[in-house]
């Protein structure tokens, strides 16, 4: 009954999605592409044995590159399917698909309707479904059961927030978590979480963002940066989101550090013209990646309005603040400042990556401090001492490298998975 009443709702609520779609598409037009997709109508396409992994947008679908590599490798008669929510997520397997243009296909997930769950399934009739972090949809879970396809939540995340959120709504998140076949969660307390509201058959494999390889040449991209800029300073203000900018700029006004250059990376494309008018009004003279400009002397900002370089934006930079975690969005990916060896600063909201942010300050990787003020005056102190800075650098580095293995262990249980028929 729980499910019969959300279902109800969904329907009802489609104008206001539909209506929501064309807002947003006043930023990314993209928004009004594929709108078939969404109600599970896709076009004709050969057949094929279908993986199917949900990576709803940017983040999820970076973190599922090493996932995507390894069941390509070890299921090599399958084609993968990857699908999104947003046109960012989309746009961020670019590279994916280059490499691999035969083998990967994209497409929407239908909205948790029915009748659309049930024509994506009939249409591509996947051999496996997976659904990173935490991605519940009950009737999509449901329409699986039915169709007797495996399904499972990989990388699987829970913030204490969101576990108060979900056992609210304990009718209907109960039976959908509860149905998975498996779930391969990022850390015990994620797990104890999930247990808490309904999952059944959790298992403890890691985050697989540990084990995404920084791009050489993204990496040498950023050395580059690096030997254009000469010798100045570099603070990175990595994956802002709306309202941070302006906190920050206000914060680091204060620094007394001689010939500073902030890199500003907002977190969604549709912002960067928003921040660059902003950068504008203030008055601060900036240059703009995507207008290929490098920084000069007098730069104060180089505005990253670009998509696929934080990797070369961390190998530039001498200290990374890591944005959603200045004001309460949950924080950002901490992990791929790691990979790169780039010392970082967090907020004090940082409740999507808790585990990972706890054990990068533990490690010494990491800084967390109150708010911005308190950031401002740490990177004043870090960026005169030179020891500290080469210390936590090492640090990064080894807690990445310390936390590696989790595409494995979650292809061995996606294996058993796909050797035996599910249990219901």
């Amino acid at each position: 009954m729980a499910r019969l009443f959300y279902s109800l709702l969904f329907y009802l609520a489609m104008p206001l999605i539909w209506l929501r779609l064309v807002w947003r598409s006043r930023r990314q037009p993209e928004y009004l592409r594929h709108l078939g997709e969404r109600l599970g109508f896709y076009p004709p396409s050969a057949g094929a044995s279908w993986i199917w992994l949900h990576a709803v947008s940017v983040g999820e679908t970076r973190a599922a590159e090493p996932l995507v590599e390894a069941l390509l490798a070890a299921y090599p008669s399958h084609r993968l399917l990857l699908t999104h929510m947003t046109p960012t997520g989309r746009a961020a397997a670019s590279e994916l698909l280059r490499r691999h243009p035969q083998r990967l296909a994209q497409a929407y997930l239908p909205y948790d309707l029915p009748g659309a769950c049930a024509r994506f399934f009939d249409h591509f009739q996947p051999s496996v479904g997976l659904l990173m972090e935490t991605e519940i949809w009950p009737n999509l879970i449901a329409t699986a059961v039915r169709r007797r396809r495996p399904i499972a939540l990989v990388n699987a995340r829970l913030s204490a927030r969101s576990q108060r959120g979900y056992s609210r709504l304990l009718p209907l998140i109960e039976p959908a978590l509860a149905s998975l076949d498996a779930v391969a969660a990022q850390s015990p307390a994620d797990a104890a979480r999930l247990q808490a509201i309904g999952a059944k058959r959790v298992t403890v494999v890691g985050n697989l963002k540990f084990d995404a390889t920084p791009a050489p040449e993204k990496l040498a991209l950023g050395a580059h940066w690096r030997q254009a800029i000469g010798a100045r300073p570099v603070l990175l203000a990595a994956s802002t989101r709306d309202g941070e900018e302006a906190l920050l700029l206000d914060a680091l006004a204060s620094l007394a550090i001689a010939d500073l250059l902030l890199v500003l990376v907002p977190r969604h494309p549709q912002r960067f013209a928003e921040v660059a008018r902003l950068l504008t009004t203030r008055r601060l003279v900036y240059c703009r990646r995507g207008e290929l400009a490098l920084p000069s002397r007098q730069t104060q900002v180089w505005l990253g309005d670009s998509m696929g370089e934080m990797a070369a934006y961390y190998a530039l930079a001498d200290l990374a603040m890591i944005g959603g975690s200045w004001l309460p969005f949950g924080g950002q990916n901490l992990i791929e400042a790691a990979a790169c060896a780039c010392p970082v600063l967090i907020g004090p909201h940082m409740f999507n990556f808790e585990q990972a942010s706890a054990d990068a300050v533990q490690a010494g990787a990491a800084c967390r401090v109150a708010d911005a003020s308190s950031a401002a005056r740490l990177v004043d102190e870090l960026l005169a001492d030179q020891r500290r800075l080469l210390a936590m650098r090492d640090a990064a580095r080894v807690f990445s490298q310390r936390h590696q293995g989790a595409t494995a262990r979650t292809v061995a249980l996606i294996g058993q998975l796909m050797a035996q028929p599910a249990e219901r």
